[in-house]
């Protein structure tokens, strides 16, 4: 009788193994990018958007040493178009940004800087921004350039 209840008993935990190891080769098996692809059609967008934000930057920029004299020149346009609703290290009418290099991507950056308005009606981040500080970031009249210096500006003022 111990035999076979033994043998009932061994049979159970193998059984009981063999699903647990195949529900976790299932999980292990499931891709990441799978899960932000279908984020990113759920939403209407390509993963490059969902990662790096809706706007005329589509594609990886590749950055260097910070270019000081973009930095100087991000500054001065810091101070005449984005100051009045940013402060580097306070909440404002919108957010602090210094930091805002660590937690964003260079391209998501940019183009929320260039493209304000669709990225807060598609961009999931975005649109979450906008719901936290109820304030529509307007378009700068800012060009691509201008961007580009304002971006080396935020980078050297997060050392």
């Amino acid at each position: 009788m111990k035999k076979i209840i033994l043998l009932i008993f061994s049979a159970s935990l193998l059984i009981l193994a063999s699903c647990g190891s195949e529900n976790n080769s299932e999980t292990t098996s499931r891709n990441p990018d799978d899960a932000k692809q279908k984020m990113a059609e759920k939403l209407g967008l390509t993963v490059f958007e969902l990662e790096n934000g809706i706007g005329p930057i589509k594609e990886k920029i590749q950055l260097s040493g910070i270019d000081e004299i973009k930095a100087a020149s991000g500054e001065e346009i810091f101070v005449a178009k984005c100051a009045q609703c940013h402060k580097l290290d306070e909440r404002y009418t919108g957010p602090a940004l210094r930091g805002v290099t660590e937690t964003r991507s260079p391209e998501y950056i940019l183009n929320m800087i260039l493209n304000p308005e669709e990225m807060t009606k598609r961009h999931p981040e975005a649109r979450k921004m906008l719901a936290m500080y109820a304030n529509q970031m307007t378009f700068q009249n800012v060009t691509k350039d201008d961007a580009r210096a304002l971006l080396e500006y935020l980078r050297k003022e997060s050392k």
